[in-house]
């Protein structure tokens, strides 16, 4: 089979490894385009990351070098509700389960504020050798340089070429025609970001999410590097909107998402630098609209990363996304047909509802100091996520309050930023909670105090230094990265 590609965003790159591995005697092409780069703003990952990368079997002392990557414990939420919070799902947490069964945050929240809930080691810039997150922050340039140049080691064929037509027929595309030569193939995949421009030829249409997402317009910008990185990305709310600060290996990447009826770009420059008490250099200026696509596999094409769905940069969707998306395409794939086709689109559904729901949850803050926060809480809540507040009222999410095996988010996601967002009735948990058996609440205690033990006695490394060490390949004896 031959198959090819779209744009070389990290989405494309990322869905022509995944096959490629997968597939390794099909040919596989990426076709980019030297006139239009990449958007170059996302510089977070998700948990996702490390199912991507331990796929790949890349390198992490490499990875860590090229891409100026440091680590990401998740997002600390900053002026978003009265008392800030952290939204980190704790691996320790998931361990104390009996099956599906995760009494562990119901003991959490019955013992601790949501700020407690962090490591002493977040607020000081550290890390320990009991934990190491698995998500990571990129510099969005370095990263795609790495992953072109994996792909070509991997022999995936990279053609630059402007695509200037796309030729359909009853069977899908059928040719597109390039400023240099025309290209067939068997398969397509649509990564030209918002473009979208092979499956739009098929006949895919944009369902906007206007009534959940009023933000609009967003601009990037660098700042310089710092003594020391905070393991997390910062997410803060300002007057009509809120700025991402992301540290990574030798300077920082910002941005600030806003709505632009509320305020221009100018405006939010201005904004941005009142805060950070400095003047500041806008890299990207980028308008876009929250939505998905009614079909993302229509014949012998399917959209992947921003051709597909974009909700707004919050919690890192997009690299998510991506990864997820080619993973079940890899399933799906070989001997492909119609009903293979609708589970694949269902599929997306769930997981860009899951998406939906999880982003709009951070702007059910109660916030109201301006118009644009006033006007975040007339905001329509999805049904899905109104119907599980629901249940959420009387309990805990559970995990079979999801739909479907590849949501980028799950109980553990919605229960701690519930809690963050003071959403959830402690006396319905701790009643929960009491009613345990005396055993099962003794074990939780014992495991509880054991990982507070191990948290005591990790060894600990700041950030920064650690990074350092990694890059220098001078890894400290008992940490594995």
């Amino acid at each position: 089979m031959k198959i090819t590609i779209v744009g070389a965003g990290t989405a494309g790159l990322i869905n022509a490894l995944i096959l490629k591995r997968r597939f390794p005697d099909y040919g596989i092409r990426i076709i980019k385009s030297k006139d239009i780069g990449i958007i170059g703003v996302g510089e977070s990952s998700t948990e996702h990351w490390k199912s991507f990368i331990d796929y790949m079997n890349f390198d992490r002392v490499e990875m860590f070098q090229r891409t100026d990557c440091t680590y990401k414990m998740g997002v600390y939420f900053k002026n978003w509700t009265p008392v800030d919070y952290l939204h980190h799902v704790s691996g320790y947490l998931n361990d104390i389960s009996f099956g599906q069964f995760k009494p562990g945050y119901a003991y959490l929240i019955n013992k601790f504020s949501n700020y407690e809930m962090a490591r002493k080691c977040w607020l000081n810039n550290s890390l320990d050798n009991q934990s190491l997150p698995n998500q990571m922050h990129f510099n969005t340039f370095k990263l795609n340089e790495y992953l072109t140049d994996q792909a070509r080691f991997n022999n995936i064929e990279i053609i630059e070429d402007l695509i200037q037509d796309v030729l359909v027929d009853d069977n899908g595309i059928k040719e597109l025609k390039g400023e240099k030569e025309t290209y067939t193939s068997d398969f397509y995949v649509d990564c030209t970001g918002f473009k979208r421009l092979l499956i739009s030829k098929l006949g895919a249409k944009w369902l906007p999410y206007n009534k959940h997402f009023t933000l609009n317009h967003a601009i990037a910008f660098p700042t310089e590097d710092t003594q020391e990185y905070p393991p997390y990305t910062q997410s803060i709310a300002l007057k009509n909107g809120w700025m991402w600060r992301i540290p990574v290996w030798g300077r920082w990447g910002n941005g600030y998402v806003f709505n632009d009826n509320f305020i221009n770009a100018d405006e939010a420059k201005k904004e941005v630098e009142d805060y950070l008490g400095h003047s500041i250099e806008i890299g990207k200026d980028i308008k876009f609209e929250s939505g998905r696509l009614d079909k993302f596999w229509i014949k012998n094409c399917t959209a992947v990363g921003l051709s597909s769905s974009f909700f707004e940069p919050l919690e890192a969707t997009a690299i998510a996304t991506s990864i997820q998306q080619s993973f079940i395409l890899m399933h799906n794939l070989h001997s492909y047909n119609k009903n293979t086709i609708d589970k694949y689109n269902n599929e997306m559904n769930n997981i860009h509802q899951n998406v939906c729901d999880f982003v709009f949850l951070s702007y059910m803050n109660k916030r109201n100091d301006t118009d644009f926060w006033r006007m975040c809480q007339t905001l329509n809540v999805p049904d899905t996520l109104k119907n599980n507040l629901e249940l959420w009222k009387n309990r805990l999410p559970i995990l079979s309050d999801f739909n479907g095996e590849y949501n980028i988010f799950y109980q553990s996601n919605f229960i701690i930023k519930l809690h963050g967002l003071n959403m959830i009735d402690k006396e319905v948990i701790k009643k929960q909670f009491e009613s345990y058996d005396e055993k099962l609440k003794k074990e939780i205690q014992i495991q509880m105090e054991l990982h507070l033990k191990q948290i005591e006695n990790a060894s600990v490394y700041k950030h920064k230094k650690l990074i350092n060490k990694i890059r220098e390949n001078k890894i400290p004896f008992g940490w594995s990265i």
